[in-house]
């Protein structure tokens, strides 16, 4: 359900001087990124929905990011900080907090420049890929903990042993590597608006400094699941907030916001449009582009096209770009809300 009412834009002005100055340095970033990112992978593709753009109205572009290495969006935020990583900081190992993907992703991209990698997980994230990310050669440490306190735990380790800290999303080459999505997807069309998920804001903030530098024009649609809207009241409050959050199928955008986070008030200057959507259009989204567009993502992919659907009244006659973030999804877990999804 879209909640223009409570949209940020209406709180957080982006015509400051100094706010957009921020964001064209941080998309300029992003241009440099995107550089170093093409020696070592192609651009993701760009596929039109049929489907989707049937169903709404609109012409749909879906930006497989799933189809990256690792098989999320991460590896761009993962592989931009560690490249830009001096070689006397690589010598010291990089160290980060993840559910899954962003772990897996520093993991691979460690590997591939032979830097030692410590992933710090919660004990019930997913056994195949703590398992993938230890074959790459990363340390793992398990805590009985949620991913926000397991974070700043991690954060204070790589204070006292000089390893790197890699933020899943409180970091400006991490953010900056997020951005070159959004760049991909301006370079290869010309979009009305752009539709992503939210967790704690990397790939929010970095594709929204792409669209307000480069394509101003264009709108920006921040997708949370009703169970886990940290960033989103934070953004609106202008700090991190505690906000009460439940299990939900899209749980790679779950877990509060580190205090002082850069993505909160670069998410006010950025202010996008809002929408928050229910469990069961999540899972029917999955259902939706597995049957008919014959893609598998998880479920912080699928939150994406919920939100479009959602949106869908207010974007007929546009051109929208869809980022599905990933795929990462074990086949247990994606029956079980397929069949759940099949219901809706």
């Amino acid at each position: 359900m879209e909640h223009p009412e409570a949209d940020p834009a209406n709180l957080h002005s982006v015509s400051n001087q100094d706010d957009q100055v921020r964001l064209g340095l941080l998309a300029g970033k992003s241009r440099e990124a995107l550089v170093a990112l093409r020696r070592r992978t192609p651009a993701s593709p760009l596929i039109e929905s049929k489907v989707l753009s049937a169903l709404t109205g609109a012409r749909v572009l879906l930006k497989c990011d799933q189809m990256l290495p690792t098989g999320a969006f991460k590896f761009r935020g993962a592989f931009n900080k560690l490249v830009s990583l001096p070689e006397a900081r690589r010598e010291m190992g990089v160290i980060t907090a993840s559910t899954g993907n962003h772990g897996l992703a520093i993991a691979t991209v460690a590997a591939e420049m032979g830097i030692a990698a410590t992933i710090h997980a919660p004990e019930q994230a997913s056994s195949a890929k703590l398992e993938a990310i230890r074959a790459l050669g990363a340390s793992v440490v398990l805590h009985a903990a949620d991913p926000l306190t397991i974070e700043l735990e991690a954060r204070r380790i790589s204070e006292r042993t000089g390893q790197v800290f890699v933020s899943p999303y409180n970091d400006l080459d991490v953010i900056a590597g997020q951005g070159t999505c959004g760049l991909e997807i301006i370079d290869e069309a010309q979009v009305d608006a752009v539709v992503l998920s939210v967790g704690g804001g990397g790939l929010l903030c970095g594709v929204g400094a792409v669209l307000r530098t480069e394509c101003p024009k264009a709108e920006l649609v921040a997708v949370w699941p009703e169970n886990a809207q940290s960033l989103f009241h934070s953004m609106r409050a202008g700090r991190a907030v505690e906000v009460e959050e439940f299990p939900t199928i899209a749980d790679g955008t779950a877990g509060g916001v580190e205090p002082g986070s850069v993505t909160i008030s670069l998410a006010g200057e950025i202010a996008p449009r809002s929408a928050v959507v229910p469990e069961r259009d999540i899972a029917s989204a999955m259902v939706l582009l597995a049957r008919d567009e014959r893609l598998i993502v998880e479920g912080s992919a699928a939150l994406a096209v919920a939100g479009l659907r959602s949106c869908a009244p207010r974007l007929k006659g546009k051109t929208v770009a869809v980022i599905l973030c990933g795929r990462n999804i074990s086949y247990e877990k994606f029956e079980q809300v397929f069949t759940a999804g099949k219901g809706e």
